[in-house]
């Protein structure tokens, strides 16, 4: 249980949050991050920072893991679960190239040795992604993304077909263009275009009675029309017509690839969810070896053994700036449970409060924590905050009154495994009896 519902925002995890999702390649690893929960299930905590662990692991040492095409295509394998559905050229260039970098994760796993990785090792031997359906995907998209001419017999004799007549046509055109350009029509400058999807010839508007043919568009200024001359009329109707077959060619060779990959479509979105869980992983192993954090021995059991905590927030905002987090070092154990900290204003009473806080949260989400070796992390059911003024004008309480209010409920649900934080309780009550409290 964790009290207030504005605990994340009260430690700054959001912050961390948000840092994690700048750190995502793609939606996937997003998706995961948004998904980040507080957890009181031991054996669950424990998987979670191991894995982040094993990633940190892997981008120190430098090795060879895949950075690039974290494509989520997760929409379009949905939706090829519908009879009838075809996926766009473009969908199937995106399965293609993150198809690739998923089987470059699962080889680069498949070539370490058990014991490296366990954790996601094991993840990865779960993950089938059929040959046949690479295969498939490969023999009709080209790595640019298109369909290739070898996709179909019938779209190679097209696309054969339309170069010839475009050939063709470019060379009556030229040769016009040319006779145009010595009677003075148009200027020496003027090359083809197209118009409507039509090849035209650029005349100045004062001569365009002088070449015949269809006028299909005028420049802003009206100084310039494109015209179709009508020789070869016929000739862009043939290209437009070959165009038209190509479309329906590809369009029938797309069915026929997304009906194939129908039946895998279970494991293709296994696939992908694995694929954003590397992300994520990534994302956090990142952020990790950015605060230099360290994944401590962990016990089921209620006590505090840090060595040079530091603040996450505080920690990389000063190294941006070349300064230095004076670290905390802390222990609470069965016998001193309850810490009381005094000083000075501006003594680092809050942040020290606020480092516990968000460092036991943040591993407890999943995290690894900036700490030295030689600390270890215990384990908390229950986080109760009572930081900053939560004053409201809206529930007619003061300052003291929430405060009060906040021990109420630490004191109805607290037990013997919850990590409470209380920062100036004494706050918004007059001095003799909050130096008293």
């Amino acid at each position: 249980m964790l009290y207030p519902k504005t605990i994340e925002q009260k430690l700054g995890f959001d912050k961390l949050r948000e840092r994690l999702k700048e750190a995502c390649i793609s939606p996937l690893g997003v998706s995961y991050v948004e998904k980040i929960r507080f957890s009181d299930n031991f054996s669950m905590v424990e998987k979670l920072v191991s894995q982040t662990a094993e990633m940190k692991k892997i981008l120190e040492i430098g090795e060879n893991f895949p950075s690039q095409n974290y494509l989520d295509v997760t929409t379009s394998l949905h939706s090829v679960t519908i009879e009838g559905m075809v996926l766009t050229q473009s969908e199937f260039s995106d399965i293609k190239v993150s198809l690739q970098t998923i089987l470059l994760c699962l080889r680069f796993f498949a070539n370490q040795e058990a014991e490296a990785f366990p954790l996601l090792g094991e993840y990865a031997k779960q993950i089938n992604v059929d040959k046949a359906i690479t295969d498939a995907i490969d023999k009709v998209i080209d790595d640019r993304g298109q369909v290739r001419d070898t996709a179909s017999t019938e779209l190679a004799r097209i696309r054969r077909q339309l170069i010839s007549e475009q050939s063709g046509i470019r060379k009556k055109l030229d040769s016009m263009l040319r006779a145009a350009k010595s009677s003075g029509w148009v200027g020496e400058d003027v090359s083809l275009t197209v118009r409507n999807g039509r090849m035209v010839i650029p005349v100045a508007a004062e001569h365009k009675r002088k070449l015949k043919g269809f006028i299909h568009d005028e420049s802003s200024t009206g100084q310039t029309v494109f015209i179709e001359p009508t020789d070869v009329f016929e000739s862009n109707n043939e290209i437009r017509e070959l165009e038209y077959e190509e479309r329906r060619e590809i369009n029938r060779i797309l069915l026929q690839l997304t009906n194939q990959i129908r039946p895998y479509a279970p494991d293709l979105l296994r696939a992908y969810k694995f694929l954003g869980l590397m992300d994520y992983l990534r994302a956090k192993a990142k952020l990790a070896i950015e605060m230099q954090a360290i994944n401590p021995p962990f016990f089921n059991k209620q006590f505090v053994n840090w060595r040079n905590a530091k603040h996450p927030l505080l920690h990389l905002s000063f190294r941006k700036q070349g300064k230095t987090v004076v670290p905390l070092n802390i222990e609470l154990q069965e016998k001193e449970r309850i810490l009381i900290v005094s000083g000075p204003n501006a003594g680092g009473k809050s942040v020290s409060l606020k480092t516990v806080g968000l460092i036991q949260y943040m591993f407890q989400c999943g995290l690894l924590v900036p700490m030295e070796e030689g600390s270890s992390m215990g384990f908390f059911q229950n986080i109760f905050i009572d930081i900053g003024d939560e004053q409201s004008l809206e529930n007619d309480l003061s300052t003291y009154s929430s405060h009060l209010t906040n021990m109420r409920h630490f004191l109805s649900l607290a037990n013997k495994k919850t990590l409470f934080l209380i920062d100036e309780f004494g706050t918004g009550t007059e001095p003799g009896l909050g130096g008293a409290i």
